[in-house]
Parts: structure tokens; sequence; C-alpha cells
């Protein structure tokens, strides 16, 4: 196979599934072979990323996505995505760990914020308690100027329920509860943009979309991205040139 990406996938899996059908049904196609290339390790026995980055004393999930892309690495694929906020706590381990170029999905969606939203000097985000707890979204937001609001204390409860015990746990989107969410965010707490920190919520938006509210969705951005990336690289574009663009510098 030519010209193929790796998704590191599994975290979970269903939102993981939402990735997935999004690069398929966006990619324009008139037959089968305009799809894109791509290889999905949908590794779903990665240990769970809160839970060890607020106890290290839990299974640290760096060693099981350090196989996975020392493993997919020797395929030799154009660039890795990886379709977890959470995760990529690990993220400058893990890309140290290739010569392949390693899409970093936090990154592109805050300068895709600040493109959309270039006089917003707020943002409103939710996600799991891993990724406000490792403060990697928040201090990256602050680095560019802006900045971060997580709501009150009801806010996380909230997004957590809907995280684990509605997605994860159920399969099924609490829409209702989604959109109070964003609601509490946008009214109590005065953000015109929420960033989804988490491919969860992501799923969240892509079930539910039929809110009002102004929102930054890592995933579908991610999704964008490597729909531009693999067909530039299909069509005969260099590597290194095709996804400079989105390899931010520190």
């Amino acid at each position: 196979m030519k010209h193929f990406f790796t998704i590191l996938g599994g975290m979970g899996t269903i939102a993981t599934e939402s990735y997935v059908r999004l690069i398929n049904h966006r990619v324009k196609i008139n037959k089968d072979q305009d799809y894109l290339n791509y290889i999905l390790v949908n590794d779903a026995e990665i240990p769970d990323r809160t839970a060890y980055i607020k106890d290290h004393t839990k299974e640290n999930f760096f060693f099981a996505l350090k196989d996975d892309v020392e493993k997919q690495s020797l395929l030799k694929p154009d660039f890795f995505v990886m379709p977890c906020n959470t995760a990529h706590y690990f993220y400058h381990d893990l890309a140290a760990l290739t010569e392949v170029p390693f899409l970093n999905m936090m990154d592109i969606a805050i300068h895709t914020f600040l493109e959309k939203f270039p006089n917003e000097k707020k943002i409103g985000l939710i996600a799991t308690e891993g990724s406000i707890y490792d403060r990697l979204y928040e201090k990256s937001i602050e680095k560019v100027g802006r900045e971060v609001e997580f709501g009150g204390s009801e806010i996380q409860p909230m997004v957590t329920d809907l995280i684990y015990h509605n997605i994860k746990e159920k399969g099924v989107v609490n829409k209702e509860l989604y959109h109070r969410i964003l609601q509490k965010m946008h009214d109590e707490y005065g953000c015109n943009v929420i960033l989804l920190g988490c491919t969860e919520l992501s799923l969240a938006q892509e079930k539910a979309p039929d809110h009002p509210y102004n929102v930054i969705d890592p995933q579908s951005i991610l999704a964008d991205v490597t729909i531009e990336l693999a067909l530039k690289i299909r069509n005969g574009m260099e590597v290194d040139k095709a996804v400079s663009k989105y390899l931010y510098q520190d």
C-alpha cells in the first residue's frame, strides 16, 4: 500500500470510530479508490489515561503506545495521528520514538481557534479530569496569549458523567446533558467559544450538533487536516513539505 497514514486509536474505541467515520465521509469520492489509505491501530487495551495522569501508581499507558508507535514505524507510514486528547500527555515522548511526522491534535486545535476567532480573548475548556489535571491545554492556550475558563465546580462532574458514564460505559450520547454543559459555559461563564478537549466530546458534537454555541472540536479539525495532507501526498507533494504547516514549534 502506497502513501498511507497510521491512526493510533482505541482511546476509546467509539471515539476512534467517530474519527474514522469523519475521514471516510468527508473525503470526496467517485469510486472506491478515492478513499484514503490508512492503518487503524485500535488498541483498546491501552490503560486509562486519566487514571495514570492523576495517580502514577496506576498502570502507565505510555508503554502500550510506545509499542504501537515502534511497530507501526517499521511500516513507514507518511504520518501518525492520535485522536485522543488526554494521550497527548506523552506526545513529545512518543514523537521522539520515530522519524515519522506525528501530528499534535492539541496544537492544531489551538491554532485553529486563533485563526477562526482572532478577537476572542477567552476560551472555555471542557475535557477529561486528566486533561484538566495535566494542564497541557491550559498552558498551550495561555502561551498564545488567551485565557482559559473551566467554569464552576459543577461543570467537571457533568462532563465526566457525559464522557464516562454515558459514552464510554454505555456507548450513547446524552444530548441534553451535552447541550446543558455548553449552555452553562456560555451563559454563566461567558464563553463565546468552547474547546472540546476529549474525543468523546467530539463524538457528542458529531451526534448532537444542533445547538447555537461555537465549539472548537479537535477531532473534527484533525479529520480535515488528515484528509488535506493525505491527498496532497497522494498527488505528489513531499511528505515533509505537506506536514510542515501543522508541525508547530514549541
